[in-house]
């Protein structure tokens, strides 16, 4: 007969592989080398000195990058005009020369972000024993009135959320509300920080995704991940509202990178 927490170990043991993998991605955040903001306008772009962009990476003079006011990007390598291609969840990208360039927008301000494809780099996380008592499924509720949020982001900059939605559970007899500040792959996504963070886990927060089913929402606790300012500097994310900053100590996840229980 199959045991069912057999199963669920498993499960959750597949997921944190899978997180390993795209974390180590090509267009993962461990290839991060660069953020660098910009106006639309002409620049020229490579690694060498004299150019308007000055990047980690790649060519002394990669080429010459154009952003336009409607936020179309083009770089022109060796007479060729090459065009950022529209990619789901994640900013207009172009690869040449061994990197990967992204053109990104957050509250106006728009800035290239740069990976190096050849960088062979890796990362082992540790995390807490999976414990099923983690994974709790609350009530999803909608709210009568959609409610606009201010998030703050890593990197002093501000922005703002439509709120539809929270979800709602009770922890050693008290009532807990968190709200999904974004969506990922039309799943819930929610910023949190608890008792653990700046101790076992990364200071700034945890994120969590979700799964809907029907008027409940599963939270799965095992599967909390650290952000992706957790591995570089050029990475720009989003801090908990203060309804996800949580009292209590959630032993259940990723811990910070280099952390060990």
């Amino acid at each position: 007969m199959t045991n069912p927490d057999s199963d669920y170990y498993r499960a959750v043991d597949l997921w944190h592989e899978q997180r390993l993998s795209d974390l180590m991605a090509e267009d993962g955040w461990l290839h991060l080398t660069d953020r660098v903001e910009l106006e639309p306008g002409q620049y020229t772009l490579g690694s060498g000195p004299g150019n308007d962009l000055q990047i980690s990476s790649g060519p002394d003079h990669l080429g010459d990058l154009h952003l336009g006011a409607d936020g179309q990007a083009m770089l022109t390598v060796d007479g060729q005009t090459l065009a950022f291609a529209p990619t789901p969840e994640a900013p207009p990208r172009l690869q040449v020369a061994d990197l990967l360039l992204e053109m990104m927008r957050i509250e106006g301000q728009h800035a290239l972000r740069v990976r190096d494809l050849r960088l062979p780099r890796k990362v082992k996380i540790s995390r807490f024993p999976v414990d099923p008592a983690w994974c709790i499924t609350a009530r999803w509720d909608v709210l009568a009135a959609p409610q606009q949020l201010g998030i703050d982001l890593v990197g002093g900059i501000a922005t703002s959320v439509a709120v539809s939605h929270r979800a709602s559970f009770s922890h050693q007899g008290s009532a807990v509300t968190l709200l999904p500040t974004h969506w990922k792959g039309g799943n819930p996504m929610f910023v949190f920080r608890d008792a653990t963070s700046g101790r076992q886990t990364y200071g700034a927060s945890r994120f969590l995704i979700g799964q809907v089913q029907g008027d409940t929402v599963v939270l799965d606790f095992n599967r909390a991940f650290n952000p992706p300012c957790a591995f570089t500097e050029f990475a720009v994310c989003p801090l908990p509202p203060r309804e996800n900053i949580l009292s209590f100590a959630i032993p259940a996840g990723e811990l910070r990178p280099g952390a060990v229980l």
